[in-house]
């Protein structure tokens, strides 16, 4: 994918959980505890998660993130032979105060130093996002934390990207979206924002409308792809 240069760009919105949060690093605290199964247990907690979050947007059976995260986790841990409730609740307090990427607070940093708008548009509960900013100490770097709660519905459903542009006050054509999910990026492209797939995982592009027009292996760059430096 090539990279273009943005311009024009107004506000920046950042996707939360595997663009600025590490997922992972809830099962990764209980790690010793859970055993060697521990990375397969994130892993399937995280799909069923976002797999929910797609099923019940189709079922038009909408509820919040924290009771899909919940869902998810306690068929994880049945599926990992782990049913433990104790386990279960302290990995759910876990996911409200997740470490971020190392580069994040630096990034965020130089975006509001230069003047920039920031937010953030979340699938999560306003309550779930609220707690992860305070814990990582970003509340005073994000201008808007943007939950779906708003609208009733998931990513990458359009309802959800026009929130951003209805609250922000600008054209989606001025907003850039960074996403580390491929989904994501290719629904908020399909949108019509400008969107830099953070491509954490060397991922190979999905096969689905909407093209991301710059791809990053992490946030490090991002401000350059803007210009500010």
């Amino acid at each position: 994918m090539k990279e273009q240069h943005f311009t024009d760009i107004k506000a920046c919105v950042f996707d939360a959980y595997g663009t600025l949060f590490d997922v992972h690093s809830a099962v990764g605290k209980f790690r010793d505890e859970i055993g060697p199964r521990y990375a397969e247990l994130s892993m399937a907690w995280r799909t069923r998660q976002l797999e929910y979050t797609w099923l019940r947007s189709l079922m038009g059976e909408h509820c919040d993130f924290w009771q899909i995260t919940s869902d998810a986790l306690t068929v994880s841990l049945a599926a990992n032979n782990l049913n433990n409730s104790q386990l279960h609740d302290r990995l759910m307090q876990a996911y409200l105060s997740l470490d971020t990427f190392a580069e994040v607070k630096q990034v965020l940093t130089l975006l509001k130093r230069s003047g920039m708008q920031t937010a953030i548009l979340t699938n999560g509960s306003p309550s779930m996002i609220k707690a992860a900013v305070v814990s990582a100490g970003l509340d005073a770097l994000i201008d808007h934390q943007l939950s779906v709660e708003s609208v009733g519905v998931f990513k990458p459903d359009a309802r959800v990207y026009q929130l951003a542009v209805d609250t922000l006050g600008v054209d989606k054509e001025q907003i850039s979206f960074q996403s580390s999910n491929a989904w994501d990026a290719a629904g908020a492209a399909h949108f019509g924002f400008r969107v830099a797939w953070i491509n954490r995982y060397a991922q190979p592009q999905e096969a689905l409308p909407g093209n991301p027009q710059a791809e990053l292996k992490d946030l490090s760059n991002f401000p350059a792809l803007l210009g500010i430096c």
